[in-house]
């Protein structure tokens, strides 16, 4: 069993080459808790997983284990003794050893029987230890995978870090695999950090999800909150595709292309970016309270995704509902919005 440790980023900044990577960061990692760090590329996810492996010092801040500074003003632990597994993303085994010396590496502070034993268990935990003599070319790429899980937890690490480990498998593999790696770290009752780009895959395996950007923490909290409750436009488009529409409040009301939407938590006069999914969006042969004309549609299986035009928007309207709702060649359609699908946030810079 894996000890599982609380890890704490205390308003850590960062810089390289002058510029500013993370700025005035705080966080905190539950023992047992397994957190994804999402965000676009350059959103300062990985540097923030250097720091905790100690690959990388901040500028400023502290980095706390359990309560005790393991990087910071009073202390900078390295790597070796911070008891943090590090998992990277192109799984970095050894091709000259086998997969049984590739786990049993990181072991060396244990006598040789006894870290066998102890890779050998790790292999069975991902269950690969029939695999022991062999080499990592002989292994499938999501095989290879889990002997680097294997790996990263033999030495029982309070922490695992994992720096985008799925990006490197076949996309029929991954939903499989991530969900073999989620079972294997709840055995563990590991704490683990994922980072990560898919907002799909940060809501399949995290208790929590820290969505950043430009090396700022946006928002933290469990998918449905992120979802749910987005606290910006980023935020709301990243967990799902949105048409945006620009409104301003009156009597409580805030008129958009797709119609009128309660506003009363808002004053009048106060402008508002109005957000509507694209899955929020019902395309209807007749009935709904919207006109509009089929652009463009395309079959993607399960859905169809339709181009649209609206009286009133000068960019197309954005919809995916299931296939086969609406007939072939139809051109003209109305459509409805579930008003409990809006998202409604106050404008950037209005001063109005």
């Amino acid at each position: 069993m894996t000890f599982a440790a609380r890890l704490t980023f205390d308003n850590i900044q960062h810089r390289y080459h002058h510029r500013e990577t993370i700025r005035n960061l705080s966080l905190s990692v539950e023992p047992g808790e397994v957190l994804c760090l999402l965000g676009p590329s350059g959103s300062g996810k990985t540097t923030l997983l250097r720091i905790a492996a100690g690959i990388e010092a901040q500028s400023a801040g502290r980095l706390l284990l359990n309560d005790r500074e393991i990087a910071g003003p009073s202390a900078f632990l390295p790597p070796e003794r911070r008891g943090i597994g590090l998992m990277f993303q192109d799984f970095a085994l050894f091709p000259h050893m086998t997969i049984l010396d590739n786990v049993r590496y990181g072991l060396t502070a244990l006598p040789k029987a006894e870290a066998r034993a102890e890779a050998l268990n790790a292999l069975d935990r991902v269950g690969l230890a029939h695999y022991a003599e062999k080499y990592p070319h002989a292994l499938s790429g999501g095989e290879q995978q889990r002997v680097a899980l294997a790996r990263a937890l033999a030495p029982r690490p309070g922490v695992l870090l994992m720096d985008e480990p799925f990006s490197g498998l076949d996309s029929r593999l991954k939903d499989s695999i991530r969900a073999d790696t989620l079972a294997i770290l709840r055995e563990a009752r590991a704490t683990a950090i994922v980072v990560t780009h898919d907002a799909e895959e940060a809501m399949r395996m995290a208790d929590r999800i820290a969505l950043l950007r430009d090396g700022k923490l946006v928002q933290v909290g469990t998918s449905d909150d992120l979802y749910r409750k987005p606290v910006d436009i980023f935020t709301a488009s990243f967990f799902s595709e949105i048409n945006l529409f620009e409104g301003r409040v009156e009597r409580g009301r805030v008129k958009t292309p797709l119609g009128e939407f309660d506003a009363s938590t808002y004053a009048d006069g106060q402008r508002l970016d109005v957000a509507v999914r694209l899955s929020s969006v019902n395309v209807l042969e007749e009935g709904g309270a919207v006109p509009a004309r089929v652009i463009s549609r395309r079959f993607l299986g399960v859905v169809e995704f339709f181009m649209l035009a609206v009286p009133g928007s000068d960019q197309p309207v954005r919809a995916r509902i299931r296939a086969d709702l609406v007939p072939p060649g139809l051109r003209d359609v109305t459509l409805s919005v579930n008003e409990r699908d809006i998202l409604l946030f106050e404008k950037a810079g209005d001063s109005d």
